[in-house]
């Protein structure tokens, strides 16, 4: 969610240089809705097949104020879903859905770290002249998998630092408190259910839906914020060579009348009748 937070940050912050009086006497109704509603999840179809999908809607009194900015915030977002591979579909002029396809957990991993944290360029405006007031954020998702031949064991654990999400003035007083900037859910979506983890600190309890194939959590704006939860994937490889050896055995049935490991017994030599 790095860089995500940092361009909500950034965007606030521009508005603030071009419309400081405007900023104040609107900051009492953006406070009242959020800034930005953000949904993110990481679904499951299968071992070998899932997606992150992001749901995000700016909130109206944001877009009212600045349209344009808004409009290039969520373009950013196209762009980084395309180098991806992704795609985005455009809900209306506040709201977009983007979905980043994956084949395997390195892939998740991999992706989600691209998306949130991307390299910034040197010659990057904004980023650049922005780079030294930038609040600082930690995400990372980390997904450990052990396969059990049938069946693959899944831990994924996601670490989100909220901490320094507010907007700062020049005097260094806090003009919009974290809670104020983004409505944030993660969740989480497998094929056979998953269970919830909360030992470690700093962790947090998701909300069960659909007989646990759908776990909820909502991070808590300005803390620590750590997710947790083991679910199970058949493995289509193990079922593959399973079905493999039951045809060979099959086969070997078929034309022996026996299994392989079946003991047999050894033949005895033919006698011929002695001729007097």
């Amino acid at each position: 969610m790095k860089s995500t937070v940092v361009s909500l940050v950034l965007f606030i912050r521009l508005l603030m240089g071009r419309w400081r009086v405007l900023l104040l006497t609107l900051l009492a109704s953006l406070l009242l809705s959020g800034c930005v509603d953000y949904e993110l999840g990481v679904n499951f179809e299968g071992q070998h097949r899932g997606a992150i999908v992001q749901h995000i809607k700016l909130g109206e009194q944001l877009t009212r104020f600045s349209d344009s900015e808004a409009e290039q915030w969520l373009k950013s977002i196209e762009r980084r879903a395309q180098q991806l591979r992704g795609s985005t579909r455009k809900i209306s002029e506040q709201e977009i859905i983007v979905t980043i396809p994956f084949s395997n957990g390195k892939e998740l991993a991999s992706k989600f770290d691209q998306f949130f944290n991307p390299v910034v360029k040197k010659n990057d405006r904004i980023s650049a002249d922005k780079e030294q007031n930038l609040p600082s954020f930690q995400s990372h998702l980390n997904l450990v998998q052990n396969n059990f031949f049938f069946w693959q064991r899944n831990r994924l654990n996601y670490d989100l630092d909220l901490r320094s999400l507010a907007v700062i003035s020049a005097k260094g007083n806090v003009i919009v408190s974290p809670g104020s900037l983004l409505d944030l859910q993660f969740s989480l979506e497998t094929p056979w259910g998953a269970r919830s983890i909360v030992k470690a600190d700093h962790a947090i309890s998701p909300k069960v839906y659909y007989d646990g194939h759908q776990l909820v959590w909502t991070p808590q704006p300005g803390q620590l914020n750590h997710m947790e939860a083991v679910f199970w994937l058949p493995s289509p490889l193990g079922v593959g060579t399973f079905l493999i050896v039951l045809f060979i055995l099959g086969g070997f049935y078929l034309k022996y009348k026996i299994f392989p490991w079946t003991p047999t017994q050894p033949t005895q030599p033919s006698t011929s009748p002695e001729v007097g």
